[in-house]
């Protein structure tokens, strides 16, 4: 049975908590930016103030096995700072009995890596390159036979679970997907997972309309899913980035050297279709930033975005597309915004994409809902001092691409069953 955190009484509890702890390091191992970490503080810091104590643990990386360049040896201080109690450091995650059980009301331990045992993503490790079919089913079995032990060895160490890694909520893993059976009466949700989850619905279930999902990004490919779900579901759908020249082409406009994949132009055409027949407005961009190469000095043009010359290509979207995309902003009440309108990395083709961050916060003040997910989406807003100024940063990109795409999250059905 799924407990709120605010309810369950957590005193002399040991309560093993999953966050999202996935920080870039420089050099020297610091921490370039603790944003996960600070999101994660007001579900441990609540736990130490109502009596109980915390067994943080989560991943850094992706390394292939035990790697001192991903060890959350190096955040151990930081983690302290910030929480305000010293914070024990278990080095290896599968070895903290003695640490876990000495664990005395309002302290904290925070366990090495878990990504440093195969067991976490439930993955092989160390096959050849030539292994035959049978060698990596017979490995994949082993993998996921000593999983259970593994998870079951995780849950010993606590009384209670809490999940509030978003970021990781998508991945089927022993810390987010399996320990919750080991608390069938005693899981809860953290505040940033109970945030993003509300975030969410929302937007997809319960939103005040007129309802808008800006979708931007490179490729078709990688949002497909996307696009296909919320047809069903907005009012207006605002196509931008790399992706919209797929449609464009698909439609018989002229795009040059943009990006576009072919082979999508049929199911572009398909939603296209289906937005029509259910009432959907569908924004394309009417007018585009060409130019010759991938450089900040480069020389550009604003040109239609269905006339662009053979050797040209598209790289953010023109004053006239963006002018029509506010209109259509601010006259949503609901607000979704996943993917970058142009080439983001390359300050000159970023306009478009902070545009859109600028109008999103006017929108906000002016009474809108406005979710904000995924890196550069999240960068645009946060580079223009906007990300207090919308509703909702999302914290999970990958995360809440596929709660968009309509998908139950294994990391949230975990908790619920």
């Amino acid at each position: 049975m799924q407990q709120h955190i605010d309810s369950y009484d957590f005193t002399g509890k040991k309560a093993i908590v999953r966050v999202d702890f996935n920080v870039p390091l420089n050099e020297k191992f610091e921490i370039t930016d603790d944003t996960r970490i600070r999101a994660a503080m007001p579900t441990l810091k609540a736990i130490v103030e109502k009596g109980g104590s915390v067994i943080i643990m989560s991943h850094l990386g992706r390394p292939k096995g035990v790697d001192n360049k991903f060890s959350l040896r190096h955040i151990v201080d930081h983690v302290a700072a910030k929480l305000g109690v010293p914070v024990k450091f278990a080095d290896d995650c599968m070895k903290a009995d003695e640490l876990a059980a000495s664990l005395k009301p309002g302290e904290a331990l925070l366990l090495e890596n878990l990504r440093f045992y195969a067991e976490e993503e439930g993955k092989p490790r160390g096959l050849a390159e030539d292994a035959t079919d049978e060698q990596k089913a017979a490995a994949k079995a082993e993998v996921k036979a000593s999983q259970k032990e593994f998870v079951k060895h995780l849950a010993s160490y606590a009384d209670c679970y809490v999940n509030d890694a978003f970021g990781t909520a998508h991945r089927a893993h022993a810390s987010t997907a399996l320990i919750a059976k080991y608390f069938p009466n005693d899981k809860m949700f953290g505040y940033l997972m109970e945030g993003e989850i509300k975030a969410i619905d929302n937007v997809l279930h319960n939103a005040e309309r007129p309802l808008t999902a800006i979708i931007g990004g490179s490729k078709v490919s990688s949002k497909l899913a996307v696009l296909k779900n919320l047809v069903g579901k907005v009012d207006n759908l605002i196509i931008g980035g790399g992706m919209g020249y797929t449609f464009i082409k698909a439609q018989g406009g002229k795009i040059g050297q943009s990006l576009h994949e072919d082979d999508l132009m049929p199911e572009a055409l398909a939603i296209l279709e289906e937005a029509k027949a259910k009432g959907v407005n569908v924004y394309l961009s009417t007018e585009t930033v060409i130019t010759q190469e991938f450089s900040n000095d480069a020389q550009t043009k604003v040109v239609s975005s269905f006339e662009i010359p053979e050797d040209w290509e598209g790289v953010d979207a023109g004053p006239h597309s963006l002018a029509a995309w506010k209109k259509v902003i601010n006259s949503s009440k609901t607000i979704l915004w996943n993917g970058p309108v142009g080439v983001f990395e390359i300050p000159n083709f970023a306009k478009g994409t902070l545009r859109i961050a600028e109008d999103l916060a006017e929108a906000t003040a002016d009474g809108a809902y406005t979710l904000v997910g995924g890196g550069d989406s999240v960068a645009a807003v946060t580079q223009m001092g906007f990300a207090d100024k919308v509703s909702y940063v999302s914290t999970g990109g990958g995360a809440m691409l596929e709660a968009i795409e309509g998908k139950d999250l294994p990391g949230i059905a975990a908790v619920r069953e």
